[in-house]
């Protein structure tokens, strides 16, 4: 059967052979066994719906098999044939090239060059899903198949409910990931109902098919490593030859040692999972791999003595590293750490003293002692951090719940009122201040020919339209508009992309605008020889409300509401996206966060040039409004800027009340 007859057939009319996982992919660690006996039966009840009753005798004693060793359903029988990985638009059997665009941007998620844990339908962060099983992979991009323009698919947590009719302005698909009752979002709830295959964790860009590998957050990265070196040396002193120490390869944390060398310091960046580490070599991302101490701290003098620019991956625990520069003496000038602790207890955090299949067995087999260690590790991180900051270390929370964890491990993080955390999140310093309050995300596109000449067209369109933007850009926006130029004038010779032919750009609602105008007039004329698909990380300007994160400096006490993430997906929904979507989880934890996020296809027509006007106006202006309500000042700055540039916009400006006034 030829692929697109495979698509086009979803579930297959026969029963296709067992299947077992493959031992060369990185596949997700086994998850608590925590359902009872009738929870695991409704389980099997709920996996076997999806196939014909003739097939559940076999599949019933197949699937109880891979609950009992995995924790879940995966369905591995069902795995494709083909390979999966990002075609060309034009491969894929659709009525509509939005739903091409979309199975497009599925199987780039899902390539074992991008995701995670392929096999397991995980893109990153551990727990990341496209999909809960296989099955849902398969009626999904048969759905896509088949829909008009007049159709739109409703996906609840990776179960695709079916194609309704509806207009050829409404989004095309509704993604929905994890979004729980209140009271039962806690992270044992989601071990529950993801074993029973009702919900699952969408993080932020893999649910919602917009995950473009460790690009998508490489750029900012790459901000937020520059603006800390600036902080902590100064705006004209060069990092070379100063050290960046921090963890994390496996999802979008491997785009950290790529960030470094961009920054131009020493990255040192450990991870545990030797299959991640060596991914991330091979791909380019990292430069070096180190696999014992000593001689991590001989190369890392080495490269301080010639102040160098050099990433380097050591094959071991970050809790270590920080102890062992300690009594070298190795002076760290910026530190943080991107584990998944969001998900501490089921591989996002790997204790000190267990090596990686050590840790794994514990997880799964005596799943109380691992998380006393996890704690344990935190304790003693913590305190090693604590030791190189009184030697003139800048630590920042990289909004993975390090923090978070750690003050419920019980460690020293915590400040002198007792309330606050001793450091503070990347986005309180530096990312909220600098770019969200003005309106600066992370806007991407990705060129759906899959040509790399397509891509070097669109950083040479996005750099002209920034060259010109930018003289007569306020003072305020200068130091983004400079960084942001040289970032897409370089990424094509930094080798960024895996996967997909995509890009990402920190730009705001104006930068974006201008940007896709442009990519819509190159595609409509044949410049660029397909259509691009526009989008973002949720971690942006109006996305997310996470308060240990995208939200941090929002100080009117609203950061613990989700109101702009729900306005944020309706308003794009009715302004013209080709697919929405709403998650709880992302970078912080499963019920810490709502996001949501957007994707559109520029085809070059006159429509998409509608819809993209209005559509990423309101996607940046929702955010930046409620930043200046919550009285920030860049962002007070920002939306008074846009209301006198656009005459049909008038918000709310808040009254600033004198602190005199307060002191009873």
């Amino acid at each position: 059967m030829t692929f697109q007859e495979s698509i086009i057939q979803g579930i297959p009319t026969t029963l296709p052979s067992k299947k077992k996982p493959d031992p060369n992919f990185s596949h997700a660690p086994k998850r608590k066994d925590i359902l009872s006996i009738e929870e695991k039966k409704l389980a099997l009840r709920n996996a076997l719906r999806y196939f014909p009753k003739a097939w559940h005798p076999e599949l019933a004693k197949e699937f109880f098999e891979e609950l009992k060793e995995h924790g879940r359903i995966y369905m591995y029988r069902f795995m494709p044939e083909y390979d999966i990985y990002a075609r060309s638009i034009s491969e894929y059997p659709a009525q509509t090239q939005q739903a091409a665009a979309i199975m497009l941007m599925i199987q780039n998620n899902l390539d074992p060059a991008v995701a995670q844990h392929p096999q397991e339908l995980i893109t990153y962060g551990g727990n990341g899903a496209v999909f809960q099983n296989w099955a849902q992979y398969l009626l999904t991009m048969q759905y896509l198949s088949e829909m008009t323009e007049e159709q739109t698919l409703h996906m609840y947590s990776g179960h695709p409910m079916g194609l309704f009719p509806s207009s050829k302005d409404a989004p095309r698909v509704v993604v929905t990931n994890g979004m729980m009752i209140p009271n039962y979002s806690k992270p044992d709830d989601w071990e529950k109902y993801n074993a029973l295959g009702v919900t699952q964790y969408g993080q932020m860009t893999a649910g919602s098919y917009m995950y473009i590998g460790p690009q998508g957050i490489v750029h900012g990265t790459t901000i937020t490593v520059m603006n800390a070196f600036r902080k902590k040396l100064g705006a004209e002193v060069n990092p070379n030859g100063k050290v960046f120490l921090t963890a994390g390869l496996g999802g979008m944390s491997g785009a950290q040692p790529k960030a470094g060398n961009i920054a131009g310091c020493i990255t040192v960046c450990a991870e545990v999972n030797p299959k991640a580490a060596h991914k991330r070599h091979e791909q380019g991302w990292v430069d070096e791999l180190i696999e014992n101490l000593k001689d991590l701290i001989l190369r890392v003098k080495k490269a301080q003595k010639n102040k160098e620019i050099v990433s380097i991956a050591y094959l071991g625990n970050v809790v270590d590293v920080w102890e062992k520069f300690d009594e070298e003496n190795i002076l760290i000038e910026l530190g943080s750490d991107q584990t998944s602790l969001h998900n501490p207890w089921a591989g996002g955090y790997y204790p000190a003293g267990l090596d990686f299949e050590e840790a794994n067995e514990m997880m799964s087999n005596d799943p109380e002692q691992f998380k006393s260690k996890v704690q344990e590790s935190l304790r003693r991180q913590a305190a090693a951090i604590n030791k190189h900051v009184a030697k003139g270390t800048y630590f920042f929370d990289y909004g993975n719940a390090f923090l978070l964890e750690a003050s419920r491990a019980g460690a020293d993080v915590m400040a002198e009122n007792g309330v606050d955390f001793r450091y503070h999140s990347y986005v309180q310093d530096i990312l909220g201040p600098m770019c969200f309050d003005y309106g600066f995300g992370p806007f991407r596109w990705v060129c759906t020919s899959g040509l790399s000449k397509d891509l070097e067209k669109t950083d040479q369109i996005a750099a002209k339209i920034l060259k010109e933007m930018i003289d007569a850009s306020p003072e305020e926006i200068q130091q983004q508009m400079k960084d942001n130029i040289k970032w897409i004038e370089e990424a094509g010779k930094n080798k960024l992309v895996v996967g997909s032919q995509a890009r990402i750009l920190y730009a705001d609602a104006e930068g974006r605008i201008k940007i896709a105008q442009a990519f819509n007039k190159a595609v409509e004329s044949g410049e660029i020889s397909a259509p691009i698909v526009l989008g973002r990380d949720h971690h942006d300007v109006s996305g997310t409300d996470s308060p240990f994160r995208e939200t941090s400096n929002i100080y009117d006490g609203s950061k613990f509401t989700s109101d702009m993430a729900i306005h944020n997906v309706i308003g794009d929904s009715f302004r013209g996206a080709t697919w929405v979507s709403i998650h709880n989880g992302g970078g912080v934890g499963w019920g810490e966060v709502i996001n949501g996020g957007f994707g559109m296809l520029l085809d070059g027509s006159e429509d998409a040039e509608r819809k993209l006007q209005s559509m990423l106006f309101y996607d940046v202006n929702n955010g930046i409004t409620r930043r200046a309500w919550a009285r920030n000042e860049e962002a007070l700055f920002a939306i008074k800027r846009e209301m006198e540039r656009t005459p049909g916009l008038k918000v709310t400006i808040p009254e600033m009340v004198d602190d005199d006034l307060l002191s009873f």
